[in-house]
């Protein structure tokens, strides 16, 4: 099945939050505990999130169905912080990652950026290091759920462009 990377549009927004909560809550439990995916799970916000960001100056890619049906994407911050990229579980080992890791390095040299950055996941590392990006330290923080700090990790990392 053909995907293609495509820019986000309004309309994309409910997709976009399904195909988050269900990485998170289909794919995330093969690296963290359940109380680690239903903190996690629990930081975003949905759909405006994603009208508010697109709207403020974020970019956002899309891969798309055949039917043009949103099935992963990928959000960068104007500064080249990769903030979210998730694949819909049923859609994982497509190549849909790399194509959007992909389009988003070619805005950012197209905009002259130095380096792309993220904080990714245990799930999401391997990715990021096929695309050329170095793990710079690991990352121990909390997350406030249900009246409780959740201990959680990921791992900052880097590719530099110049």
């Amino acid at each position: 099945m053909a995907h293609v990377v495509r820019p986000y549009r309004d309309d994309d927004a409910e997709a976009l939050a399904g195909i988050l909560a269900a990485a998170i809550t289909r794919i995330g439990p093969a690296a963290y505990s359940a109380e680690q995916v239903a903190a996690w799970s629990a930081r975003h916000p949905g759909a405006a999130q994603y009208r508010q960001r697109a709207g403020a100056g974020d970019v956002i890619f899309v891969a798309a169905d055949p039917a043009d049906l949103p099935v992963a994407y990928l959000l960068m911050e104007p500064d080249g912080h990769v903030d979210h990229l998730y694949i819909h579980p049923d859609h994982t080992r497509c190549g849909l990652a790399t194509q959007l890791l992909a389009a988003a390095e070619t805005h950012a040299r197209r905009e002259e950026f130095s380096r792309l950055y993220t904080e990714a996941s245990d799930l999401a590392r391997p990715v990021f290091a096929r695309a050329g990006y170095t793990a710079t330290k690991k990352r121990e923080f909390a997350i406030a759920h249900e009246g409780r700090d959740v201990p959680i990790h990921n791992w900052a990392m880097e590719k530099t462009l110049r």
